[in-house]
């Protein structure tokens, strides 16, 4: 049963001083050709003008996964790139204001800016199908609850994918080398999950040092598969400091409200 959000009111209030929106993988490795189906997204107000970028995955040939704050309002419309080195090429690409597809963006209907990490879950309508060999694929129903007897094994491991910086607070010199649009992957570990008050059981922390990897300022809405398959336990949602150091929180999709939501878009688990 889902957290009641007036039973977290201390929590919540502690939370938005220590956690804010994340967005991209730190200590990992090019990706490649390894999550074709991972890509970035810039989402534009009504006038067509870029407000921030985040990651995401498709589900489907026309549904984008991703984070809610990374479509809420004022987003009105999202350009989406499934390159795996979005700058190769600039400008001849058309980043940031013309993608491989566009779509409509939508924010779990639970979403509240003010606590973003309790429902942090949003997708986009394609305008056109995107066709691919492979898609993410959606957890079971409270799948991520049989990680709880397994906390601290070196077994419990996600892979994170995602776009944009490599680093945090860089110097002016090395911006240019740690902020490249390109898709990474780490393989951080599971740190709490299912921890009554800064987790709950909304929200999973997994581990972001030189070691394993993890996620950053650029990754947002970005998936984190369970172990090695295309199974998104969830989607990279905050950070505890500025530093992307530490841990790294992810927002679970596997949740009653979450995949009920989903499922109006015509995407279940399989």
């Amino acid at each position: 049963m889902r957290t009641k959000i007036f039973a977290l009111i201390a929590v919540v209030v502690l939370m938005l001083i220590m956690v804010a929106p994340t967005a991209a993988i730190t200590d990992g490795e090019l990706d490649g050709n390894g999550h074709p189906y991972v890509g970035l997204m810039v989402a534009q107000d009504a006038s067509g003008n870029p407000l921030w970028r985040c990651s995401g995955t498709l589900l489907s040939p026309t549904l984008f996964l991703t984070a809610g704050h990374c479509t809420e309002s004022p987003a009105a419309h999202v350009e989406i790139w499934f390159a795996a080195d979005v700058d190769a090429g600039r400008p001849g690409n058309g980043y940031p204001f013309t993608g491989e597809v566009g779509g409509t963006p939508s924010t779990h209907p639970q979403y509240n800016p003010n606590a973003f990490f309790l429902y942090d879950l949003g997708v986009v309508v394609l305008d056109a199908p995107k066709s691919m060999s492979t898609y993410g694929v959606l957890p079971a129903l409270n799948q991520l609850d049989a990680l709880k007897t397994q906390r601290g094994k070196q077994d419990v491991t996600f892979t994170a994918v995602g776009y944009g910086l490599q680093q945090s607070f860089p110097t002016a010199a090395a911006w240019k080398n740690v902020a490249q649009r390109v898709r990474m992957v780490a393989h951080p570990k599971l740190i709490q999950i299912n921890v009554p008050g800064f987790v709950g059981d909304f929200s999973v922390l997994l581990s972001n040092n030189a070691s394993t990897g993890g996620t950053c300022f650029g990754d947002s809405g970005g998936p984190n598969f369970i172990g090695s398959s295309n199974v998104i336990g969830g989607v990279t949602s905050f950070g505890k400091n500025g530093n992307c150091a530490g841990t790294g929180g992810v927002y679970r999709v596997d949740r009653t409200d979450d995949l009920t939501w989903l499922a109006t878009f015509g995407v279940t688990p399989p």
